[in-house]
């Protein structure tokens, strides 16, 4: 038996295991013993499913639920087992899984009478029998032409279509028992590791509860986003509109020629959406604040800039007004728990002087605005006044636009709160959803490379953070927004690929980052890239990819 050295990022050495051995078999051999589910394992920095077996020196990292790498991997199995209950249960019933929201994920059901309390229990109980009976998910290397036929003959057309659409010579497909389904990525190695989750009603549909990463021994707790479901629902229906609910009908359409109407009906969408709100507003004048908030690179700046133009052609004078001239000075920032500068929290901001301000300028007061100097971090009074005139529109954008103590001197009704964020509806096909955390990401590495020079790589380091301060400063206030606007336009992935992927290989294999780079690389590659001039300057993917009209 021939031995190979592989280092374990887990153990932190180095260990002689079989050639040909599994990953399985390779964490047995090791001793580890992890409280929670290991589900499956980076492998010179890229996530494998734990069938994937070692013939040469590699570098290997065991990851859990506690990692969202590792977590995907659950997701996905419990996506398998669910779609194979309803297969087993409800013969000829389509199931679409994908929608994140209220903790879990929303599965939309087509079943004679529609989906009800006892259908969720039965299809419950079906996959804990499923889970029960510890069923392997087996992993099949075929050529695409071959896997075609086996997913046709299931009448499953979206997989057919993603699979024609992307060209690969050959494709990998699972089974499970009876039933073939196709995912992205891995899969766990048996139906019995599935020990944690939950199915229930949730509007029409189903809602599939899974661990959560914090606290992997119990279910993620649910919220309330009866709000942000509504702009999810509103999104595929117009998806619907398009013709263009998946990657393969995408692609199709991009191929057959249909860019341009593609994109200027998509565009047409959004800026109908915005000149809704802005009639909103001007019909009431009452309203003189706007506020708006929403994640990293959900477009926030751009929307403020159309709704603006909306805004005028309504017969109103919209100023707007940057919340990052409130800050505090930088020695009185507050510190974070490594002790560096927390420039997220809502203590950065000077509280009672942006109130105060407010305040005076409701009152029909003069008031002169700050300016904040970032090479020396100091605030200082920026020689430009302000007085509202009656048609006057005040634009507030930023993090913590909408949390109260934000506006606490701004009468409720002087003020209109909008939530802006990318929610991508657009899936892989029916069972592979894109997380709206990678738009925004690939979103962010091609703006934040060509704007502000940072490397790819430093901008998914920074993910991390930027996404603990969204959790803590922005997203439990998104319910309390006045409207939800969705910033993500069906063709951007398409757009923005040309882009992404140069900057994506940029990063090496040795790099920690190259996991997320590799897999975003991977999921980016599905979509048909198209025209890049095709996108409008005045569309809000410009402020990602460059030259848009407006100026930033």
């Amino acid at each position: 038996m021939k031995l190979i050295k592989i280092f374990c990022k887990n153990t932190g050495q180095y260990h002689e295991v079989p050639k040909g051995a599994t990953l399985e078999e390779v964490y047995a051999s090791l001793g580890l013993e992890h409280p929670c589910c290991v589900t499956s394992c980076k492998v010179n920095n890229r996530v494998e499913g734990l069938h994937y077996t070692i013939n040469d020196s590699r570098d290997l990292e065991f990851l859990t639920l506690t990692s969202l790498s590792g977590l995907r991997t659950y997701t996905r199995s419990l996506f398998f087992v669910l779609y194979k209950a309803t297969r087993d249960l409800f013969p000829g019933s389509n199931l679409r899984i994908g929608t994140p929201v209220a903790g879990g994920y929303y599965c939309h059901l087509e079943v004679e009478g529609g989906v009800t309390p006892e259908i969720a229990v039965q299809l419950r109980q079906r996959m804990a029998e499923i889970v029960e009976a510890d069923i392997p998910f087996r992993r099949v290397t075929a050529h695409t032409t071959e896997a075609i036929e086996v997913f046709r003959s299931q009448g499953l057309t979206r997989k057919v279509q993603l699979l024609e659409s992307i060209g690969d010579l050959y494709t990998h497909y699972y089974i499970l028992d009876d039933t073939v389904d196709y995912f992205y990525s891995a899969l766990l190695l048996r139906t019995g590791q599935l020990t944690l989750f939950d199915l229930v009603t949730y509007g029409e549909g189903l809602l599939i509860r899974v661990p959560d990463p914090k606290q992997p021994s119990q279910l993620r707790p649910m919220t309330e986003q009866s709000k942000m479901f509504d702009v999810f629902q509103e999104q595929h229906s117009r998806q619907e509109i398009l013709g263009c609910t998946t990657v393969g009908e995408l692609n199709k359409a991009i191929r057959a020629g249909a860019t341009n109407d593609l994109v200027n009906v998509a565009e047409a969408l959004q800026e109908k959406q915005i000149a809704k709100i802005a009639d909103h507003i001007a019909a009431h004048d009452h309203i003189k604040v706007v506020l708006i908030a929403g994640p990293s690179s959900s477009g926030k700046t751009t929307f403020s800039k159309r709704l603006s133009v909306q805004l005028r052609a309504c017969g109103k004078r919209p100023v707007s007004i940057s919340l990052d001239n409130y800050f505090v000075d930088r020695e009185a920032t507050p510190l974070d728990e490594n002790g560096d500068y927390d420039f997220e929290t809502i203590e950065a901001v000077d509280l009672p002087l942006f109130n105060n301000q407010m305040s005076q300028l409701l009152a029909g007061l003069e008031v002169e605005l700050p300016l904040f100097d970032f090479p020396s971090g100091k605030s200082r009074p920026s020689g430009k006044f302000l007085r509202l005139e009656p048609e006057t529109i005040l634009i507030l954008e930023g993090n913590h636009a909408l949390n109260p103590r934000m506006s606490e001197k701004i009468p409720a009704e002087a003020k209109y709160k909008i939530y802006a964020s990318a929610l991508t509806t657009i899936m892989l096909d029916d069972h592979n959803y894109i997380p709206t955390s990678d738009s925004r990401l690939l979103r962010r590495i091609c703006r934040d490379y060509k704007y502000r020079g940072y490397h790819p790589q430093e901008v998914i380091r920074r993910c991390a953070s930027v996404t603990a301060g969204e959790e803590k400063w922005i997203f439990p206030f998104q319910e309390q927004a006045d409207t939800m606007f969705n910033t993500a336009l069906i063709y951007e992935l398409a757009a923005l690929r040309a882009q992404a992927l140069p900057l994506l290989e940029m990063v090496p294999e040795s790099a920690e980052e190259y996991s997320e780079a590799y897999r975003l690389r991977k999921f980016i590659s599905y979509f048909t890239p198209m025209p890049l001039d095709a996108v409008p300057p005045t569309s809000l993917l410009r402020e990602f990819m460059g030259s848009s009209t407006f100026n930033y």
